[in-house]
């Protein structure tokens, strides 16, 4: 032959890598596990900076201003009860806790009027009573009429995907899609 020509050589090792790129993204489990684990890292992130996904404060409830502690991480529950479930179809994060909806999405509660037993605790050199938990320390308990009344809770959005997440799911994406087969 005369002339110029080329010879590619490794055409069957390109090929199988691709094969094996293509057989992954047929079971992208795995992938979604990764993208599930880092969603779940990421809420409970904004949890301690107390904002949502969109970057905004979330507005601070009355325990958190009245106590010093941080908007819905009292006892650290929901931000604990972030939890993710993946398949080959994509990936859920979430939580099962009741009152998660109305953190999330804001709205209004109402309570009917209903009948309430509260506790004292009567100073011994006084004579004064206060408020107590019903527990040993509470001297007497009264029952009280209660009238109905209707909270406005606002939105704190704690579930989504902002841009860190974004960037993180594409590297992610990358990693494993282009992982050695062994490596799997």
């Amino acid at each position: 032959m005369s002339g110029v020509s080329t010879r590619l050589t490794g055409l069957e090792a390109a090929l199988a890598s691709l094969g094996q790129t293509a057989s992954r993204a047929q079971y992208p489990r795995g992938l979604y596990e990764n993208i599930g684990m880092s969603l779940v890292a990421s809420t409970q992130r904004r949890f301690q900076a107390g904002s949502g996904p969109e970057g905004s404060p979330w507005p601070p409830s009355i325990r958190a201003l009245a106590e010093g502690g941080k908007t819905l991480i009292d006892s650290a529950r929901l931000m604990q009860s972030i939890t993710f479930e993946a398949s080959d179809n994509g990936v859920d994060v979430g939580t099962n806790v009741v009152y998660a909806a109305i953190h999330q999405l804001g709205g209004a509660i109402h309570q009917a009027a209903r009948q309430q037993v509260i506790h004292f605790k009567r100073n011994s050199k006084t004579g004064r009573s206060r408020f107590a938990k019903a527990n040993a320390k509470a001297t007497f308990a009264q029952k009280v009429g209660l009238g109905a009344r209707t909270i406005v809770m606002p939105a704190r959005p704690f579930l989504g995907i902002d841009e860190d997440d974004q960037e993180q799911i594409t590297a992610l994406a990358s990693e494993w899609l282009l992982k050695p087969r062994d490596q799997a």
